[in-house]
């Protein structure tokens, strides 16, 4: 793993890299743990960095800011990495036109907003670093946070990230801005999911459908929330096997023989 930094100075984040053994892909998926926009944990960063690298693909972690940070800190950090990593796709031996963004919960919402959100926000135009095209690929959404409609919301990640800017909530709210632009997305959750409901998903997944973005959805009927690699449940973790066959089926991931 190598560690690089997204900013010069304070308030600065980093981008960690971690190289799979054995590529079998020239693709990128750029992780933006959990964390209700309070704080980031591992089990949804490093860990499924270290699985995506099993499978053969480049990893990434974004240590993005949260509170007291708000909008649109984390979102232009969740730009910046995208940007970075497209900057020196050389260097990372990667595609940039193979870039994945994965995140759970409120990770999940960051991901799903750097996906939708396309205004101009505060911070950016200052580096050139700046033209370079922050809109990833795909997205790989594990029991996001998507609405802002406080019937189904998760309103804590919201107030988290918007601070007074909550009053606007649906100026945020993914499901709200998918275009024809928007890109394919990957979307699993458990139909017991206490804290994020799966209307959440299932929301997302109407509003790109509408607009024609390909999309697939895998909706468990139990687990709770937070279930990650889902090591203690055997049913939800057949959502790694999944994930895999979309990647095959989009012709992202291959089987490498001398892997094997």
């Amino acid at each position: 793993m190598k560690e690089y930094t997204l900013w010069e100075g304070s308030g600065a984040t980093k981008i960690e890299w971690y190289e799979p053994k054995c590529k079998k892909s020239d693709m990128a998926v750029l992780i933006f743990p959990g964390g209700g926009y309070i704080k980031l944990v591992d089990y949804e960063g490093k860990d499924y960095a270290e699985y995506i690298n099993e499978q053969g693909i480049t990893a990434f972690v974004v240590y993005y800011r949260h509170k007291p940070d708000y909008f649109p800190l984390p979102l232009l950090d969740a730009r910046r990495a995208v940007r970075f990593v497209r900057e020196n796709a050389n260097m990372f031996g990667i595609d940039v036109n193979k870039i994945a963004v994965m995140g759970s919960s409120a990770g999940g919402h960051l991901c799903a907003l750097l996906s939708t959100y396309m205004d101009k926000i505060e911070g950016e135009g200052i580096d050139k670093i700046d033209n370079i095209d922050f809109l990833p690929n795909a997205q790989i959404l594990c029991y996001p946070v998507i609405s802002a409609n406080e019937s189904i919301s998760h309103k804590d990640s919201y107030m988290r990230l918007l601070g007074e800017e909550y009053i606007n909530k649906e100026k945020y709210s993914p499901e709200l801005l998918v275009t024809e632009k928007t890109p394919m997305a990957f979307i699993w959750h458990t139909a017991e999911d206490k804290t994020v409901s799966v209307e959440n998903s299932l929301r997302y997944v109407a509003a790109l459908t509408q607009k024609g973005v390909l999309c697939e959805l895998h909706v468990f009927p139990h687990g709770k929330h937070g279930l990650a690699l889902s090591l203690d449940d055997a049913h939800v973790a057949c959502w790694k096997s999944l994930l895999e066959n979309w990647l095959q089926l989009n012709g992202w991931l291959e089987n490498c023989k001398k892997c094997n």
